[in-house]
C-alpha cells in the first residue's frame, strides 16, 4: 500500500472536508483563491492570513510552516509562527519561521478551523535483485559507483553499464552523482548517473520512477540530452547519459564574468524552446490515468529548468544546446526516494520557479517551463534572479512580482526588456502557454 495523507477538517464551518495526498507536493493554507485547501474569505475567517502556512507533503511524511501570518499557526495547541503585532504583512513576508514535523492524529489550528492529520501507509523496503556481495548502501559514492562498474564487467553481464571504465566525477547534485565514463572498447564517453534512496521505499515507488526513466527515454531530440541505458539494481538507481564536453549555461556564465551577452544569450534560449516545444507533445509511453490505471500519453514537464540544466555540446566547433535532467530530480523526489523536503533548506530557493508550480506543483503544466525559461534568461542578462528573495522563498514567489529587467541592467535592449518583463508575468496567469508562441515573440524583435 502506497503512503497517503489525509487532512480532515475537524472544527470550523468546512467540518469534516477531507483532503487527499498521494504524492508529492505542496499546498497552501489560507483565504487566497488559489490556495488548496482555500478558506472561505468572509468575517468569520478574517483572523485567518491569505496565505497562511505552507505543508510540504512527501508521503508518508509532511511538514507545516508559518508564513508570518497575522494571528499564527498551532500545531497541537503550540504555536510555531507569527509575526508581531505591530509588523505589517509585507513584514511578516521577510520572516522565515521553522518547519515542523507531523504525525498522525496531530492538529493544525487556524483560527477556528482544525486540520487533523492522518497517514497510511508506510515505507518498506523493495525486493531487488540479487544483492551485492558488499553492501553497496555503506559505501562512499566513488566506492559505489566502481563497485557497480566492477560487477557490470565481472558478474553481471546484463547490467547496461557492461564495458565501461569511470575517468573522473563530473559533478555533485541533491539526488546524486554523475560520472565520466568511457567504453573501454567503442571508445564512446558517456555521462553515468547513480542515484541512491536516501530512503527505503516500497516497490511501488520504485516502480513510479522507473516509468519516469522510461518517459525521459522516451525523448529524441537534438535539443535534449539523450537517456541512454538506465537500470536499478542493489537499491541504486543508475543510468548513462549522452556527454556534453562544453559543461553548463552556469559554468559558461561564470567564465564570461557572470553574464552572457544578449547574442549568446538568446542563441542558447532559441535552442532551449526547440527542445521544449518537441518535449511537450512528444509520445510518452506512461500516463496515469483517473482509475490509477497507466496509458500512453503525450508531453512532459521538466519543472526544474535552471542555467546548471542546460548543457553545451561542442562538436568541431560547432555548438548545440541541450536540456538536462528532464525532470527526473523532481520525479526522484516526488516517488518520495530523496527524503528529502521541498521547501526546506536542503531544497534551495525556488528562484526560476512560477507561482503557478508553488501552488499546484503536482498538476505543472508546459507554461511553467517557458516562465523558467524566460527566468534563465533574464538570470543570464543580468546574473540576478528575477525577483527580490528576502524572507520565506516560497511566499516571495506567491507574493512578489518580478523585478523590471532594465532595473537590473538598463543596457537590455527596450523591446527585448519589454516582452521579457511581459513574461515573467506570473498573476493571475502566465502569458505565453507555449514555446512556440515565445520563440515567435522573440523572432519578432530581430
Amino acid at each position: 500500500m502506497l503512503p497517503k495523507i489525509t487532512l480532515i477538517i475537524t472544527k470550523g464551518s468546512l467540518k469534516d472536508q477531507e483532503f487527499i495526498f498521494d504524492c508529492r507536493t505542496t499546498c497552501i493554507l489560507g483565504r487566497s483563491p488559489d490556495c488548496n485547501p482555500k478558506l472561505p474569505d468572509d468575517e468569520a475567517h478574517r483572523i485567518i492570513s491569505r496565505y497562511h502556512c505552507l505543508l510540504d507533503i512527501n508521503p508518508p511524511n509532511i511538514r507545516v510552516r508559518d508564513f508570518g501570518s497575522r494571528n499564527g499557526t498551532f500545531v497541537n495547541g503550540t504555536k510555531i509562527g507569527q509575526r508581531e503585532p505591530e509588523q505589517t504583512p509585507e513584514e511578516g513576508a521577510q520572516l522565515t519561521f521553522p518547519e515542523y514535523d507531523l504525525k498522525t492524529n496531530d492538529e493544525i489550528q487556524l483560527g477556528d478551523t482544525v486540520f487533523r492529520v492522518s497517514i497510511e501507509g508506510t515505507n518498506q523496503i523493495p525486493p531487488t535483485e540479487p544483492s551485492f556481495d558488499i553492501d553497496m548502501g555503506k559505501m562512499e559514492p566513488d566506492e559505489q559507483v566502481q563497485q557497480l562498474i566492477q560487477q557490470a564487467n565481472s558478474c553481471n553481464p546484463d547490467l547496461s553499464i557492461q564495458g565501461y571504465s569511470i575517468l573522473r566525477k563530473l559533478g555533485k547534485g541533491g539526488c546524486g552523482e554523475v560520472y565520466l565514463a568511457r567504453h573501454n572498447e567503442t571508445g564512446e564517453e558517456v555521462a553515468l548517473k547513480v542515484m541512491l534512496p536516501a530512503v527505503a521505499s516500497e516497490p511501488e515507488m520504485v516502480e513510479r520512477f522507473l516509468r519516469e526513466i522510461d518517459n525521459t527515454q522516451a525523448l529524441k531530440h537534438p535539443n535534449i540530452i539523450k537517456l541512454r541505458n538506465s537500470g536499478y539494481y542493489s537499491g541504486t538507481f543508475f543510468f548513462t547519459m549522452e556527454y556534453c564536453n562544453g559543461g553548463n549555461v552556469f559554468d559558461l556564465m561564470q567564465r564570461r564574468g557572470g553574464r552572457l551577452s544578449v547574442d549568446e544569450a538568446m542563441s542558447i534560449i532559441m535552442q532551449v524552446l526547440d527542445g521544449l516545444e518537441y518535449a511537450h507533445q512528444a509520445e510518452i509511453p506512461y500516463v496515469k490515468l483517473a482509475d490509477g490505471s497507466f496509458d500512453k500519453g503525450r508531453g512532459l514537464v521538466h519543472r526544474d529548468l535552471k542555467p546548471s540544466n542546460i548543457f553545451i555540446a561542442n562538436t568541431n566547433g560547432n555548438f548545440t544546446i541541450k536540456i538536462a535532467d528532464y525532470g527526473l530530480a523532481k520525479a526522484f523526489d516526488q516517488a518520495g526516494l530523496s527524503g528529502q523536503t521541498m521547501s526546506g533548506t536542503k531544497a534551495g530557493t525556488p528562484v526560476f520557479m512560477p507561482r503557478q508550480q508553488v501552488i499546484n506543483f503536482k498538476y505543472a503544466k508546459p507554461e511553467v517551463d517557458i516562465w523558467a525559461t524566460v527566468a534563465c534568461l533574464y538570470y543570464m542578462l543580468t546574473g540576478a534572479y528575477p525577483r527580490n528573495f528576502v524572507g520565506d522563498p516560497f511566499l516571495a514567489v506567491l507574493q512578489t512580482n518580478a523585478v523590471p529587467i532594465r532595473e537590473r541592467d538598463g543596457s537590455i535592449p527596450k523591446k527585448l526588456a519589454e516582452l521579457i518583463d511581459q513574461a515573467l508575468v506570473d498573476k493571475p496567469e502566465i502569458c505565453f502557454k507555449n514555446a512556440a508562441s515565445f520563440k515567435q515573440a522573440l523572432l519578432s524583435l530581430r
